[in-house]
């Protein structure tokens, strides 16, 4: 039985209750000891290394798995799911970081597809669907159009939609899965909001996260979960992110931020005048060697937008892009590639991996041209290379014939680094390095990143994570609205200097 020190005592009845559930596929145990208790009317975070077994805990939930053992019960009553259908009929509801709405369906057929209200003849009575969506919005305290098509709708309205659902099929339990790793922070406090007055009206929440801020600040509760055990629950207020971290990981992480002083040597790259209409303007600045300078600021401040035009990608208007003293051609990646430069971008999945290649083919895509012989590349020389960069950055997998879509997200990151350092950059920008992946693989790509400074490597860093700006930045740089407002070297950077350069102009205006 899930315990801590704040036991509500034997009468009090579970939301949900999942003790001792395992699961496995063939030879590979996914779960071993699957362990949660749910209350109504709280939030409770469900924390883990990627591989601890949340997600395939969360499955049972949701009805997708059916668990090999152990005993499961909704209020208090033993249920056995066969199916997703199952798991809704008995009030439980998954809000996935990306959900799937039909888009050329309107928000209000989107909540009620399936079960659309009738009127007197039996028809579908549109009227009476809007008129229920807009309820459930008002609940919420969310203004959404029931008539806009769900095509175009940001990332947060979709889950909000999702939420709105859940409350129209009266779903009790909550499960939110990496809700806010797409969202911006004006995004996280509204769905914050909407979650606490979930619980304030009874519901039972379960909370997945890798942000400890989030996690802290969102829940009542804490369970832990390592190599697919459970290992602790905790009073949120009674315990230490320090003491989390341990449980998690098995080990002290004694550095989260495990920045090594490098000696900083000459510029490597100068960026002089970047503008582009209506994005970002005025930019200057210059990283030198062993310099890990980070680019801070608001999601929307163009931090990405400047990176991408620096490599290449993205045009620019005014301008130059210098590294190691050559005037770099504009638009141009490859140009970028070939003078020494790499780029690591912040969707992994999307542009940094091929993802249903090998992680051989991934892992030496940046050097086609070096390993090819009249114009064939033989696969033992490309899994020879593919070996050496994977086993420098510790990237766990069972074959380098294996997709990259087999890889958890922190070894798919580390297969990123990978191909970039294959090609021994002398200037890297990695973009959000760290988003999206466990507490121990954030700890080992921060040392790789520090490793690489120490090399002699410049490296611009962007980053949403304060902490992660604080800790591992020789130099701060802030934008807000396009514009660097601020450049901060390591003694003068904090919380409140960092803060305030990216959110004056905003205090000011209202």
């Amino acid at each position: 039985m899930v315990t801590d020190d704040q036991d509500p005592g034997p009468d009090v009845v579970p939301a949900l209750s999942l003790t001792g559930a395992a699961k496995t596929f063939g030879p590979v145990v996914a779960l071993a000891d699957g362990t949660i208790e749910l209350r109504a009317g709280e939030i409770h975070a469900l924390v883990g290394e990627n591989g601890a077994g949340k997600s395939t805990l969360v499955k049972i939930l949701a009805g997708v798995y059916h668990p090999d053992a152990g005993q499961f019960s909704v209020g208090g009553a033993p249920v056995a799911f066969r199916s997703v259908a199952d798991s809704k009929a008995a009030g439980i509801s998954v809000i996935y970081q990306e959900p799937t709405l039909f888009p050329d369906l309107t928000v209000a057929e989107n909540i009620f597809i399936g079960r659309q209200p009738t009127g007197s003849l039996g028809l579908i009575s549109r009227t009476r669907m809007r008129q229920e969506a807009r309820n459930l919005f008002a609940q919420l305290g969310v203004p959404i159009d029931p008539d806009r098509l769900a095509e175009g709708l940001s990332i947060a309205d979709q889950q909000i939609i999702e939420i709105a659902k859940a409350i129209s099929l009266d779903a009790r339990v909550l499960v939110m899965d990496e809700p806010t790793a797409a969202l911006s922070g004006v995004e996280v406090d509204r769905l914050f909001t909407v979650a606490r007055g979930l619980r304030d009206k009874g519901a039972g929440i379960l909370f997945i996260s890798h942000r400890f801020d989030e996690v802290f600040d969102l829940t009542d509760r804490i369970t832990v979960m390592r190599d697919g055990r459970y290992i602790a629950t905790h009073t949120t207020a009674d315990v230490t992110v320090s003491e989390i971290v341990r449980e998690m990981v098995g080990r002290d992480v004694a550095q989260l931020f495990p920045k090594v002083a490098a000696q900083i040597g000459p510029v490597v790259l100068r960026v002089a005048g970047l503008g582009r209409a209506g994005v970002f303007t005025g930019i200057d600045f210059e990283v030198r060697s062993g310099e890990i300078v980070a680019l801070a600021g608001l999601v929307g401040a163009g931090r990405t937008e400047v990176a991408r035009a620096v490599f290449g990608i993205d045009p620019y208007d005014t301008g130059s892009v210098e590294l190691l003293g050559h005037r770099l051609r504009p638009h141009d990646p490859q140009a970028s590639i070939d003078a020494g430069m790499g780029f690591v971008p912040e969707d992994r999945r999307k542009q940094g991996l091929v993802m249903e290649l090998s992680v051989a083919g991934n892992a030496t895509l940046t050097l086609r041209n070096a390993l090819a012989r009249f114009g064939l590349i033989s696969g033992s020389r490309e899994r020879a290379a593919a070996e050496e960069w994977t086993k420098r950055l510790h990237v766990k997998v069972g074959s380098q014939e294996y997709a990259a879509s087999t890889l958890s997200g922190g070894n798919q990151q580390k297969l990123v680094l990978a191909k970039w350092l294959a090609t021994e950059p002398t200037f890297l920008i990695v973009d959000e390095p760290t988003r999206g992946i466990d507490i121990g693989t954030k700890s080992e790509v921060h040392r790789l990143l520090s490793d690489l400074a120490g090399r002699g490597i410049a490296i611009l860093m962007i980053s949403s994570e304060l902490p992660e700006v604080l800790g591992m930045a020789d130099r701060v740089l802030v934008m807000r609205e396009g514009r660097i407002t601020a450049d901060l070297v390591r003694d003068e950077a904090t919380p409140e200097s960092v803060m305030h350069a990216a959110t004056a102009a905003l205090e000011a205006s209202q």
